[in-house]
């Protein structure tokens, strides 16, 4: 009886911590990938972008894309935190910052240049 008492709290265990592990992602884990992003408001009128995000080493590297796929600029310097990444780019000849904080596991909600709303929802790939 002692031994399927001990046998049942090492299987608890071993669900519990893989359990733990399933816990939800932050900083560059969370924010690597692809992010399809609506800025509104802008001088320029409301403006569709993706954010390519990609980890490298603890911090993340980025490609900005307008709605048709088309190379914007590359991220010039990228800040992560727990739940906010910030992007620095350059487009349409000026200096943008993005922040960008997690809403929940599939969307974030920001502003750019300080002014004006973002809202995004991560571009899920398909599974080939």
């Amino acid at each position: 009886m002692k031994r399927l008492i001990v046998l049942a709290a090492g299987l608890l265990s071993l669900v519990l911590s893989f359990t733990a592990q399933a816990q939800s992602k932050t900083g560059a884990d969370f924010f690597a990938g692809k992010w399809n992003v609506l800025i509104t408001g802008t001088p320029y009128g409301d403006l569709k972008r993706v954010y390519v995000l990609e980890k490298k080493d603890n911090g993340l590297t980025g490609t900005v894309l307008d709605s048709t796929g088309k190379e914007i600029s590359k991220c010039s310097k990228i800040e992560v935190k727990d739940n906010e990444v910030t992007l620095y780019y350059t487009a349409l000849g000026n200096d943008v910052s993005v922040v960008l904080a997690k809403k929940d596991e599939d969307h974030v909600t920001g502003s750019a240049l300080g002014t004006f709303d973002a809202k995004g929802e991560r571009i899920k790939q398909l599974l080939q």
